[in-house]
């Protein structure tokens, strides 16, 4: 089943290459370093180097209070950080600079797993919450390099996926610590062969934002807004974009000066979300551009990266996108850090625990279309108190699940010895 597998890699590799070089085709460097895929890593360590591997940008946000704790912990340790992305890394870039290594995960074939690990040589890899490489994974068993799913998780649909291929992940997961966010995540990966599972928890929880960002969210609104309500649209898919800005126009009938934040999830539609806007006859402004925000401007098209949480921090109540669309949402926990009140759609099935623990305790609010969603922003710029108690209890879910940091350290402390 394993040679079945690697054939499968093999056919599908060149096409899953000419499909990333086209998407990221305005990315970080991903046409000048499409050998990394194939393991020619630029990468070169004088000492072992911690490993950790974050797919695209939601897992390279989540892993950096991890990769920040091994920095302090392991001083004397190169980080590398891997991605699959050129999003992903361009996060990497942005939050870490040049206190980090980066390199593109290679495809899952033999060959190139060898030549990755023979350049990179780490001392383990953290991968962040679901990437199962049999070929990798069965390459570092044979060097005796310890891997660990951190803040793992899988879907249901994940788990039948996998169940295609049971012999093949089974062996890939047979050395391989599992530290689950949930145990209905546990009793997945034991479904699919794993054998080292224990409950750790979700590392978003231990969310850390620096002083900074709230500063600077806070300096922006006060430099262009004045008193002008101001609601973000955030991670939005297409098709929310004309969601957003239906809702703002009922907005609009309650506070005529109200600005609309529009923040799409993926770089490659900025362009066209920009288009869509003139093509309305909206009045907006770029930041790319660090266009002024006048008393006309109705909108604020956030064409950047990395600059999600300052946005949150500016506003007074935020739409977590991806949940008006079956894209399965986002993370709550960012806007919930800094303390922006949380409105989500009903296709909240990427992360359904966090999703409805917020929602059962009263911490977000579920809206079902455009109306309900400007609507739901006009409720709550009126009531001041009503965003104050979301905002409490939204913190109070955040308190009460960290510590998946804490753990996972401890299992990096036991496999590095």
């Amino acid at each position: 089943m394993r040679l079945l597998y690697t054939v499968l890699v093999y056919l599908l590799a060149p096409v899953a290459l000419l499909a990333t070089m086209w998407r990221s085709r305005r990315g970080h460097g991903v046409h000048e370093r499409w050998q990394e895929r194939f393991g020619f890593t630029r990468a070169r360590f004088e000492q072992a180097p911690i490993w950790v591997h974050a797919v695209s940008v939601g897992e390279v946000q989540a892993s950096a209070v991890l990769v920040r704790a091994l920095q302090r912990r392991y001083p004397e340790r190169p980080i590398l950080v891997t991605t699959g992305t050129s999003t992903g890394a361009g996060r990497v870039a942005a939050l870490f600079g040049d206190s980090v290594a980066h390199a593109y995960l290679p495809y899952d074939l033999p060959g190139a797993a060898r030549r990755f690990l023979d350049r990179v040589h780490p001392l383990m890899g953290i991968i962040m919450e679901t990437e199962i490489w049999p070929n990798l994974y069965r390459e570092c068993g044979r060097r005796a390099i310890p891997i660990v799913l951190a803040s793992a998780r899988l879907s249901e649909k994940s788990v039948r996926r996998y169940g295609l291929l049971r012999s093949v992940t089974r062996a890939a997961l047979e050395r391989v610590r599992v530290a689950a966010q949930s145990p209905t995540d546990a009793e997945r990966f034991r479904a699919i062969g794993a054998v080292h599972v224990e409950v750790v928890g979700n590392l978003k929880f231990d969310i850390e934002v620096p002083p900074d960002t709230v500063n600077a969210g806070r300096s922006w609104r006060a430099e262009w807004l004045a008193e002008r309500p101001v609601w973000i649209a955030a991670s939005t898919h297409e098709g929310e974009e004309s969601a957003a800005l239906a809702a703002h126009r009922i907005v609009c009938e309650r506070f005529p000066n109200a600005l609309l934040v529009l923040v799409p999830r993926h770089p490659q539609r900025f362009t066209a979300v920009a288009d869509s806007l003139r093509e309305r006859r909206v009045r907006f402004a770029t930041r790319s551009r660090q266009e002024p925000v006048g008393p006309d401007t109705q909108v604020v098209l956030v064409d950047t990266l990395g600059e999600l949480l300052m946005f949150y921090a500016a506003a007074d109540v935020a739409f977590v996108g991806g949940s008006l669309v079956p894209i399965g949402g986002h993370t709550l926990l960012e806007p919930a850090a800094v303390e922006c009140p949380i409105i989500v759609g009903p296709y909240n099935f990427n992360a359904p625990d966090i999703a409805r623990l917020f929602l059962d305790n009263a911490a977000a609010i579920e809206v079902a279309d455009a109306t309900a969603l400007g609507e739901a922003v006009t409720r709550l710029l009126l009531d001041d108190e009503a965003r104050v108690a979301m905002c409490a209890r939204a913190r109070a879910i955040l308190e009460g699940n960290r510590g998946t940091l804490k753990r996972l350290l401890e299992i990096v402390q036991e496999a590095v010895g």
